[in-house]
């Protein structure tokens, strides 16, 4: 039989359970090994940081009704970041024109990324460690002759495995 929760705990600021107040989402840094965090690495947004588990289904034999979901691996998704237009002696502009111009006549240079989610202090609250990253997608937002927004660029980073921190 499933209880119900106590009510001294519901009664708890959510907070207050953790050990202090929960950390804003929109204070965060990226760090690039190639700038080593001192230039490059203002975004908007900063998204798919994540992990989920494949699973492979399994039909039991002669009995039709149960369906087995066996783990596969872990998957990742796409390391997405999201900013301002930068200028082209940004090392981040540098390093994604040399992957996708370059035409894969030169060797992909894949780069360690750190995300870091920090307090109002700014020291990590949380942290996340992405392996061998390369931009794999170099897009604009579009462009709205109606609109006053800043132009954003969006990089997508595929990497060989995450794994958190802090």
């Amino acid at each position: 039989m499933i209880g119900i929760p106590d009510a001294g705990l519901l009664s708890v600021p959510l907070g207050g359970m953790f050990g202090g107040a929960l950390p804003a989402s929109f204070h965060f840094r990226v760090v690039f090994s190639a700038t080593q965090g001192a230039t490059d690495t203002s975004f908007k947004e900063v998204g798919g940081i994540g992990s989920e588990m494949e699973l492979e289904e399994v039909v039991e034999g002669g009995e039709n009704r149960y369906v087995h979901r066996l783990p596969k691996g872990v998957r990742h998704p796409k390391l997405l970041l999201k900013r301002g237009v930068a200028d082209v002696t940004s090392p981040l502009v540098i390093w994604c024109k040399s992957v996708f111009e370059s035409g894969c006549h030169v060797a992909l240079v894949p780069m360690p990324v750190l995300v870091y989610l920090l307090d109002e202090n700014r020291l990590p609250v949380r942290g996340w460690f992405f392996a061998n990253a390369y931009p794999v997608n170099w897009k604009m937002d579009p462009f709205n002759a109606t609109g006053n927004e800043v132009a954003i660029e969006e990089i997508e980073l595929s990497y060989n495995h995450m794994f958190r921190i802090i």
